[in-house]
């Protein structure tokens, strides 16, 4: 099974993960029904991304 499933046209994680601060890597659990990117760290401020998710991905590539 893929970290991500399409539930009606759109990407849904799994309920397992966390949230990942890109800045300072800092994670904290993930609250369902709460987007990651929509929770700030707790340490440094910056917007988190869900652990393994597309967009945590893409920044990991930039980053190689």
């Amino acid at each position: 099974m893929s970290d991500c499933e399409v539930k009606k046209g759109r990407y849904s994680m799994q309920a397992e993960g966390d949230c990942i601060c890109v800045k300072c890597g800092i994670k904290a659990t993930h609250i369902q029904g709460v987007k990651c990117m929509q929770t700030k760290c707790p340490d440094c401020g910056n917007r988190m991304l869900r652990e393994n998710s597309q967009h945590h991905k893409a920044f990991l590539n930039r980053q190689a």
